[in-house]
């Protein structure tokens, strides 16, 4: 660890990047919240309620399906 810290204590302008890194998380996080939040409520539960439909017979036929 010593020989990591010695490398980047040589690096000029190094401090920057964990900033950086910090705010492009931060701005990805709350644009995602923002974006549930702003979410339709019907969409949310339509997409939930999606794999328990079983109306998608489609994904079950064959090659040998004579309606392909």
């Amino acid at each position: 660890m010593k020989i990591v810290m010695n490398a980047l204590e040589k690096i000029d302008g190094i401090e920057i990047y964990p900033i950086i890194s910090l705010i492009i998380f931060f701005t990805f996080f709350m644009l995602v919240g923002y974006l549930v939040l702003k979410t339709d409520k019907k969409h949310i539960q339509e997409m939930s309620n999606l794999p328990l439909d079983g109306d998608n017979d489609f994904q079950y036929k064959t090659k040998n399906d004579s309606n392909i």
